[in-house]
C-alpha cells in the first residue's frame, strides 16, 4: 500500500499544493457566509442613525426606539426559524443544497430591503428573509467545514467563521461611518444595505464550484461521489482510484468506519432522551452558556454600537459615534485574531470563561459608575440626528471608550469563541446533532431576546445598562465556577466518562477499536451498554 511520503517528491509536492489552494478555497467560499452574517449585524445600527432612513420610511424620532427594536430583533427571530428549519433540507438533500438555499433567501431579503419602497412592512419582511438565510448558512457552514476539513486543520478552519464574522462587522462599521458624509437622499442607507449581496452571491455561487461533504454522500451510501469529493479536496490526481494503492485509501475507509459507527451509536434515537439521567444536565449546561454569551453585552453592543456609543460621549456627533464603532469593529478582529493563533487550546476552557465574565463585569460597572456620575453633554437644544455638533469628548469620555474596547477584547479571548466548541464537547456522538441544535436554538433565542430590548433598554434606563452586564457578567462567572466542568485536554471518551458517573455508570467495562485515522489519534469507544463514542 502506497502513502504519501512513498510518492515521488514532485507528486507529493504538487498534490500537497492543490490540496492546500483547495481547502482553503473552500474555506474562503463557505465563510462568506461569516462575513455577510456579521456585515449584516453590524450595518443596520448604522443606517438606523440616518437621517434619509427616517425620511423615507416616514417616522418621527419618537418612533426611533420602536424601529431599532423591530428591525434587528425580527432578524434574530427569523435566524432562530431557519437554524431550525434547515436541518431536515441539509440531512436529506445534503450540505451544499442547503447553502445554495441560504443563499438564496438571503440575497432575496436584501432586495426587498434595499426597494425604497416607503413601507416598514415590506422592509421588515427583507429582515425576516435575511434572517432565514443567516439563520440556516450559520448552522450548516460549520458541520460542511469539520466534514471537509483534515484532521490537523479543523481547528483552525473551524474558527475562520468567527473571524471572518468579525470582519464583516468591521467592513459595515466603516461603510456605516463613510456613508454618513453622503447627501441625505435614499441611497445613504440604500448603498449600505444593498453590499449584503456581494457575500452572499459569493457564497452561492461558490458552492456551485465545490463538492458535497465526503461524509453526507457515505451516509447516503454514494460511496463512488463521496470518494471523488475527498479526491478532489485532497488534490489527488483523477487516476488514483480508491484501491489500496492510492495515497487517501486509509483516509477514505476510517471515514467509511467512523460513519458506520455513527450510525450504530444514533440508531433508534429518541428525543425524549435528551431529558432523561446526565443528558438534561448536558442540555441546561450547552443552552445556558449561549444564553449567557449573547448577555454579556458584546452582542447588544455589536448591533447597537453607534447607540451605545452617544451614552458615552454624547449623542451631539453622529460622526464621532460612527468612528469609535468603527474602531469597536477593528479591536473585535484584532482580538479574534489573537486568539486563534495564540490562546485557543492552550488554555483550559473553565479558567478563560471565568477570567473573562470577570474582567468584563469590571469593565461594565466601572463605566456604569463614570458615566452616572459624570455624563457626557447633552445633545444641543433642538437636535434631531441629523447634525454633527462635536464638542469634544471629555477624560471621561475617553475613559469609558477605553473600557469598552477592554471589554470586547475580553469577550472575544474567551465567551466570544469558547462556547461553540464547549457545547459540541459535552455531547456524546448519540446526542451531539440534537444536542447541538438545540442549543444554538437557545443562542439565537437570547440573540432575539437582546436584539429586540436593547432600544428600549438603552432609551428605559440609560447609563445602568451598563451596570446591568455587569451584574449578568459577574453572574455567569459563578455559573461557570460551580457548575460547568473542565473539558480542556481530555478526549471525547474521557468528557463522556464525567457524565456517565452521574448515571452510575462510571465503571462500565470499554473497549478502544479502530482509530479515525488509522494511527490511534481518534478512538472509538465500545461502552457495555452498546452506546458509541467517537473523537472527531
Amino acid at each position: 500500500m502506497r502513502s504519501y511520503a512513498q510518492l515521488s517528491q514532485e507528486e507529493t509536492s504538487s498534490a500537497w499544493i492543490r490540496s492546500s489552494l483547495r481547502i482553503y478555497y473552500l474555506t474562503a467560499i463557505v465563510c462568506c457566509g461569516g462575513v455577510l452574517f456579521g456585515y449584516d449585524s453590524g450595518v443596520i445600527g448604522g443606517v438606523l442613525t440616518f437621517p434619509s432612513f427616517m425620511n423615507s420610511f416616514n417616522y418621527t424620532p419618537s418612533q426611533q426606539t420602536k424601529v431599532s427594536s423591530i428591525a434587528v430583533g425580527i432578524q434574530q427571530a427569523g435566524a432562530l426559524i431557519g437554524s431550525l428549519l434547515i436541518f431536515p433540507l441539509t440531512t436529506r438533500k445534503g450540505r451544499r443544497t442547503a447553502l445554495k438555499a441560504s443563499s438564496a433567501l438571503f440575497c432575496l431579503g436584501v432586495l426587498f430591503e434595499v426597494v425604497d419602497s416607503r413601507s416598514l412592512t415590506a422592509f421588515y419582511t427583507g429582515r425576516i428573509i435575511c434572517g432565514l438565510g443567516i439563520g440556516g448558512s450559520a448552522t450548516v457552514i460549520p458541520i460542511y467545514l469539520s466534514e471537509m476539513s483534515p484532521t490537523h486543520m479543523r481547528a483552525r478552519l473551524g474558527s475562520c467563521y468567527q473571524f471572518t464574522f468579525t470582519i464583516g462587522i468591521l467592513v459595515s462599521y466603516w461603510i456605516d461611518y463613510g456613508m454618513q458624509f453622503a447627501p441625505d437622499t435614499p441611497l445613504q442607507w440604500q448603498v449600505p444595505l444593498a453590499l449584503q449581496l456581494v457575500p452572499g452571491a459569493l457564497m452561492g455561487l461558490g458552492m456551485l464550484t465545490l463538492p458535497e461533504s465526503v461524509r453526507w454522500l457515505l451516509g447516503k451510501g454514494r460511496a463512488a461521489a463521496a470518494w471523488e469529493s475527498l479526491r478532489w479536496v485532497r488534490g489527488v490526481s483523477p487516476s488514483a482510484g480508491p484501491g489500496e494503492d492510492s495515497p487517501i485509501h486509509d483516509e477514505f475507509t476510517a471515514m467509511k468506519t467512523a460513519v458506520e459507527s455513527d450510525r450504530r451509536a444514533t440508531d433508534g434515537f429518541r428525543l425524549s432522551e435528551l431529558l432523561q439521567g446526565s443528558n438534561a444536565r448536558r442540555i441546561a449546561l450547552a443552552a445556558t452558556m449561549f444564553l449567557a454569551q449573547q448577555s454579556t453585552g458584546a452582542t447588544a453592543m455589536a448591533y447597537f454600537g453607534p447607540q451605545f456609543f452617544g451614552l458615552l460621549v454624547g449623542e451631539g456627533d453622529r460622526a464621532l459615534t460612527l468612528l469609535l464603532t468603527g474602531f469597536f469593529g477593528a479591536i473585535k478582529v484584532l482580538s479574534c485574531g489573537t486568539f486563534i493563533l495564540f490562546v485557543a487550546d492552550r488554555f483550559g476552557r473553565r479558567p478563560l470563561l471565568i477570567s473573562g465574565a470577570l474582567g468584563m463585569a469590571v469593565c461594565m460597572t466601572c463605566t456604569a459608575f463614570l458615566v452616572q456620575g459624570m455624563p457626557p453633554p447633552a445633545p444641543p437644544a433642538g437636535y434631531t440626528g441629523a447634525e454633527t455638533a462635536s464638542k469634544g469628548v471629555s477624560p471621561t469620555g475617553i475613559a469609558t471608550v477605553l473600557l469598552i474596547y477592554l471589554a470586547i477584547i475580553i469577550y472575544n479571548l474567551s465567551w466570544g469563541p469558547l462556547p461553540w466548541p464547549c457545547s459540541a464537547e459535552l455531547f456524546s456522538t448519540r446526542l451531539r446533532e440534537p444536542g447541538v441544535a438545540v442549543s444554538v436554538a437557545a443562542q439565537w433565542l437570547s440573540n432575539f431576546v437582546w436584539s429586540f430590548s436593547t432600544p428600549y433598554v438603552l432609551a428605559g434606563i440609560g447609563w445602568a445598562t451598563f451596570l446591568l452586564f455587569g451584574v449578568l457578567d459577574a453572574v455567569f462567572s459563578g455559573f461557570v465556577w460551580v457548575f460547568l466542568p473542565e473539558t480542556a485536554g481530555l478526549s471525547l471518551e474521557e468528557i463522556e466518562g464525567l457524565f456517565r458517573g452521574e448515571d452510575g455508570e462510571g465503571d462500565e467495562e470499554s473497549a478502544l477499536v479502530g482509530g479515525e485515522d488509522g494511527d490511534g489519534e481518534n478512538e472509538v469507544l465500545v461502552p457495555k451498554n452498546g452506546d458509541i463514542d467517537r473523537n472527531t
